[in-house]
């Protein structure tokens, strides 16, 4: 039996009470990983592994969680995952997400499947979003991605190489979000029937539900087979380094690079010229077996963390969990799964309040530690 929760606090709180608000089929899009996800759970477990330095007796009356990521001021080393379908969470989920992110003082990234576009989160916040974007066959469809990411004034270019191929998702299938014929849709209707809260404000209220950035290119872009038809056919597992180098051309901005898991490509990704890379194995979502991103930290920033800015995704549930991450290296870390939950949970509000409990999580952390800023987390204050 769970637990009653009056006010969410942890992102297991707001993970809980997200699984009772959404359709059955959306939960799991969000919550799921590849294959058996292993991967998906070393993410979570490998953080426990490390162990922080308790120091006592230093004046810690001056501590400050501000930093700058990618050129950004930010107050705390946390930036706001690009998560596709976000707007099926939460009523315009993109928009809210912004706001929250605004309000928070700290970076939102808007996803190349997202459902509301750049331009309206624009509009709505006042504040250009960095700007999620894989390479697709289709070099034109890029270009005019690009253009529209620059004319709404976007900065940073957060780009996802690890999707040569898509991975396997077995609870999509499973709970009949994707395929299933006839069969698939009823079961997601009944899913759908079974949270009327939802239906009314995000199902109803929260139209369109078509992918914004890709609407004049989909086929029929409310349609989540065709949607996927489409993106499995534009998927390029023919992209190397040299197209990384063409896009480094077309992109005036930053460039953080997602997917980075060895320090190999981690060097060839300095050399392509991006401005920073993210240790990313995409929350675990695409091949089950490899390492968690927080094991990879370490040997990434060691590297290339003088030469580019090193970031990293994947199990990150906690203040403690960031504090652990910048200290073995990270610039700062994006989240992913937990601002859903958040946003699906209790709206723009309750992810608000998940980001202020964040941000004091890393203060509180940083006392007992006896640091007062950023630069003082460094891999001293680490015990494997």
């Amino acid at each position: 039996m769970g637990k009653f929760i009056v006010t969410p606090v942890s992102t297991t709180d707001y993970r809980r009470l997200a699984e009772k608000r959404l359709p059955r089929f959306l939960y799991e899009y969000i919550d799921g990983g590849a294959n058996e996800q292993d991967t998906m759970a070393a993410n979570i477990a490998d953080f426990r592994r490390y162990r922080l330095k308790q120091h006592v007796l230093r004046d810690v009356g001056d501590r400050d969680t501000s930093t700058t990521l990618l050129g950004q001021a930010s107050s705390m080393p946390v930036a706001l995952a690009p998560v596709g379908m976000a707007g099926m969470m939460a009523r315009r989920g993109e928009v809210q997400g912004a706001r929250s992110a605004r309000t928070a003082g700290v970076p939102f990234t808007a996803s190349t499947v997202g459902i509301c576009p750049i331009e309206e989160i624009q509009a709505a916040v006042g504040v250009a979003p960095w700007f999620q974007l894989y390479m697709l066959r289709d070099r034109d469809i890029i270009l005019g991605l690009l253009e529209r990411a620059q004319a709404a004034g976007c900065g940073t270019l957060v780009f996802t190489v690890d999707l040569a191929v898509a991975g396997m998702r077995h609870a999509d299938t499973r709970n009949g979000m994707l395929g299933g014929g006839l069969k698939g849709s009823l079961a997601k209707l009944w899913q759908i029937g079974t949270r009327p809260a939802w239906a009314i404000d995000v199902g109803l209220r929260g139209k369109p539900h078509n992918f914004g950035h890709l609407r004049d290119v989909v086929p029929d872009p409310n349609d989540l087979n065709a949607y996927k038809a489409f993106i499995d056919a534009q998927f390029d597992p023919t992209v190397t380094w040299k197209d990384i180098a063409w896009l480094r051309e077309q992109w005036h901005g930053k460039i953080l690079l997602k997917g980075i898991m060895e320090a190999d490509d981690a060097r060839a990704a300095v050399e392509a010229g991006v401005d920073g890379v993210l240790v990313s194995n995409h929350g675990g979502r695409q091949l089950d077996g490899v390492s968690s991103s927080i094991s990879k930290l370490a040997d990434v920033a060691s590297a290339v963390g003088e030469q580019t800015e090193v970031y990293l995704d994947g199990g990150v549930r906690s203040g403690i969990d960031v504090v652990k991450a910048v200290a073995l290296g990270a610039t700062g870390v994006l989240i992913g799964r937990p601002w859903v939950w958040a946003l699906a949970a209790r709206g723009e509000a309750g992810l608000t309040d998940y980001l202020a409990t964040l941000q004091k999580e890393i203060s509180i952390a940083m006392a007992l530690l006896g640091v007062n800023t950023m630069e003082d987390l460094t891999p001293d204050l680490i015990e494997d």
